[in-house]
């Protein structure tokens, strides 16, 4: 395949993540609460998922019993929660506010990754951190301080978004050298709704499925959004290397805020705009220092885990 069309194929993965407070709007307009809206996109996502390997490749769906605690971890902590606390600060905010603070995910994954994996600390890491803080300051406007309109109950929610999501990462890291993208992305998926749908009372709300456009965006949601966005994205990665797969991945930030400023009307002022290309810098600079230095260090992880199993 040539490159073009692998660059091409990962932007528009990363594209489609970045559609999914489109989605995720709609159904808030037909009352759907963030619980809810988190237990349609994985119920939907799964069951299609599992659907298609049963039929065309069961072979993706042999997983070992000792790594279905990380499964549950991904699906649990890095999908359920990392998602509703994402759509709660959409709900409450705006669709860029939440993007943005989604964003200082990098920060945890150095975190993280210096405590499970050793990875140095490094000055470019340094620099990244204080870029996402500066910039998430400007952005949910913390700086000035008299222009602060946000509630720290919110922020808290965007930062724990954040942070789950880091931690699917870290959790991902841990499987990825034994089983395929689409294995890791149909049991976590799975074991996600699993926990969720017992707790969702969708059945409730049946009434609101008989409207087409609230099955517009269950599709968008978990095919585009979900099922494509994973897809297309790790397809691409197969063809370049992994930094330039994950720089190409700012495009759902960016695809996320211009959905929220010319669909959904969300201002934008002058600092909160430098303050989003501030974030997106910093996770560009993540992305540079650590690709060159983990992978040497993943490899000896693996081997190490691999002897002690």
């Amino acid at each position: 395949m040539k490159h073009s069309i692998a660059y091409l194929l990962t932007m528009i993965g990363a594209s489609f993540w970045g559609l999914t407070g489109l989605f995720v709007e709609t159904l808030y307009s037909y009352g759907f609460t963030a619980w809810e809206i988190v237990t349609i996109r994985l119920l939907s996502s799964s069951m299609i998922l599992l659907a298609i390997l049963a039929l065309f490749s069961r072979s993706y769906l042999k997983i070992e019993w000792k790594h279905i605690p990380h499964f549950i971890g991904l699906g649990v902590f890095g999908i359920v929660l990392f998602n509703w606390f994402y759509f709660k600060v959409m709900e409450q905010t705006s669709i860029s506010i939440a993007v943005v603070l989604l964003y200082t995910s990098p920060v945890f994954v150095a975190i993280l990754s210096k405590i499970i994996f050793k990875e140095k600390f490094t000055i470019q890491k340094l620099l990244s951190i204080v870029l996402t803080i500066v910039g998430c300051s400007f952005a949910v406007q913390l700086i000035p301080l008299g222009d602060f309109h946000m509630s720290f109950h919110s922020m808290l929610l965007g930062i724990l978004s954040a942070f789950f999501c880091a931690l699917y990462s870290v959790i991902g890291k841990m499987v990825s050298a034994h089983y395929n993208f689409i294995t890791i992305t149909v049991y976590s998926l799975f074991m996600g709704s699993l926990f969720i749908a017992p707790t969702s009372s969708l059945w409730k709300k049946a009434e609101h499925f008989q409207s087409s456009e609230v099955w517009l965006s269950i599709i968008g949601i978990s095919i585009i959004s979900t099922i494509c966005a994973y897809t297309l994205y790790t397809f691409g990665l197969t063809y370049i290397e992994s930094s330039k797969a994950a720089i190409l991945g700012v495009l759902e930030p960016i695809v996320a805020i211009l959905v929220g400023v010319f669909i959904y009307s969300d201002s934008l002022s002058l600092l909160q705009i430098i303050g989003i290309i501030l974030v997106l810098f910093s996770a560009f600079i993540t992305v540079f220092q650590k690709r060159r230095k983990v992978k040497k260090r993943m490899h000896g992880y693996y081997a190490y885990k691999s002897r002690g199993e």
